[in-house]
């Protein structure tokens, strides 16, 4: 089994001094009336992909990046720099970006939509977990997934985010986290996908995740069922409601979006749609999942969403405001959630299918899309590990099927239960690096779920 280590005591370089270092430099190099902003992105992370059961691919990364915002008066520029550890030459580096932007400061215009907050605050964040050491990792994925098709991507280690401005303001966030999705295939090329994510890594939790995966891939060797289209009582796992709700969150609590009539949640925010009483939502910072703090300066903590079925706040970024006469909240540029929190209900986890009964039991979705925006109803496909349920027990793998059906009915009219232990899904995006933020939501049990074709 494998062995435990902190990877922030394998961290080659000590990104918070360093970023302490080059923004004390910034507000240094200030020139006049100038404000700069100073946004870092940074990780030590390592990542192994397997085929087959067996290791295809390893390897460790470790970067940071800094983003520079220069502010003199209504007019703003950006540069962003990659940073290599070493200070005189990041900060031979940052002077001469800073050069450029005040040159190309000369012919800008003023932006009418330009705020940021010029307060001085602290926040820090600073959270060790206990991460598997690849080779350990190695070893165990090795013995537990001994004899099965084992396809997977691992990504873990140290996230890193800071912010300076020369107001004073100082933020730092340092967690180490992990996320590992996989999949255990079929001679039949049908699959059961599985995440576990989080910053407290246990064999034994892990070992379970694989043995429950893998004591449903009988059903998968069964012939599959497929359905006529119509709609059928359905249990939809966290990972099949998190690929609707992300999708319907996209933009669809932005404050930019709501003012200027294009937000998917629209009915819901005037009112002409409430959805069941128990579904209550949030932007929730007390997850610890991303920073508490954003690129415009500003504090970030929770905001209600929707409670009680009922349209809330929206997520207003300082460029809204300004556009729109309202007041920031903390927002990502974005205007999407970073920390999506769903609150639970009252169904176990042990009581999905017999609650369940007859109907689909959904474990995954995917192309998820819009085919109707203004009544928030998405398409997509039904993805691995969806099954049919008779009588509470599975009995058949369902051919794959499109779906077409409305948010406001699956967590409106057609909610029955939702699930009493809400799971945690870190974001999995690599793409130029790891993400911070995700989702913690409970599945849920509709009365009718539709299938089209």
């Amino acid at each position: 089994m494998s062995q435990f280590m902190s990877s922030r005591a394998a961290t080659s370089v000590d990104w918070q001094r360093h970023f302490t270092l080059l923004a004390d430099a910034i507000e240094r190099l200030r020139q006049g009336a100038e404000t700069t902003l100073s946004s870092f992105a940074g990780e030590q992370s390592d990542f192994i992909r397997f085929n087959g059961g067996k290791v295809r691919q390893t390897g460790s990364v470790s970067q940071g990046k800094l983003t520079l915002r220069l502010i003199d008066g209504a007019r703003q520029a950006y540069s962003t720099l990659t940073v290599c550890g070493d200070p005189q030459q990041d900060l031979d580096e940052i002077s001469a970006a800073l050069a450029a932007l005040r040159e190309g400061l000369r012919g800008a215009a003023d932006d009418p939509h330009l705020l940021f907050d010029a307060s001085a605050w602290q926040r820090s964040t600073q959270r060790s977990g206990k991460l598997p050491d690849p080779d350990g990792l190695l070893r165990t994925v090795a013995e537990c997934a001994r004899g099965l098709d084992f396809v997977g991507f691992y990504a873990g280690g140290t996230i890193v985010r800071g912010f300076a401005s020369t107001s004073g303001s100082r933020g730092w966030y340092e967690v180490d986290n992990f996320n590992f999705s996989w999949s255990l295939y079929d001679p039949s090329g049908r699959a059961i996908k599985t995440a576990y994510a989080g910053d407290d890594w246990s064999d034994a939790v892990f070992a379970h995740k694989l043995e429950q995966a893998a004591s449903r891939l009988g059903v998968l060797a069964r012939t599959p069922r497929a359905l006529p289209p119509g709609r059928y009582r359905a249990y939809l796992a966290p990972a099949a409601l998190a690929e609707l709700l992300g999708t319907a969150a996209w933009s669809g609590f932005s404050a930019r979006a709501q003012a200027s009539s294009r937000s998917e949640l629209y009915k819901l925010h005037v009112g002409e749609i409430a959805l069941d009483p128990r579904v209550t939502i949030s932007e929730d910072l007390t997850l610890g999942i991303t920073p508490g703090f954003n690129d415009d300066g500003y504090l970030r903590d929770t905001v209600p969403l929707i409670e009680a079925g009922r349209s809330a706040e929206c997520l207003t970024n300082p460029r809204s405001a300004r556009e729109y006469g309202l007041t920031p909240n903390g927002a990502l540029a974005s205007e999407s959630p970073a920390a999506l929190s769903m609150q639970g209900g009252d169904l176990p986890e042990d009581d999905v299918l017999a609650k369940l009964g007859t109907g689909l039991y959904i474990g995954n979705l995917w192309y998820v899309n819009f085919s109707d925006r203004m009544n928030c109803r998405l398409t997509g496909m039904t993805r691995f590990a969806t099954f049919w349920v008779e009588d509470g027990e599975i009995v058949a793998p369902l051919e794959a099927m499109r779906f077409d059906d409305s948010l406001y009915r699956l967590l409106g009219s057609e909610l029955e239960q939702l699930g009493a232990q809400a799971e945690l899904l870190l974001s999995d995006s690599t793409w130029g690096e790891r993400a911070t933020g995700g989702m913690q939501l409970p599945g849920i049990l509709v009365r009718s779920f539709e299938l089209t074709l």
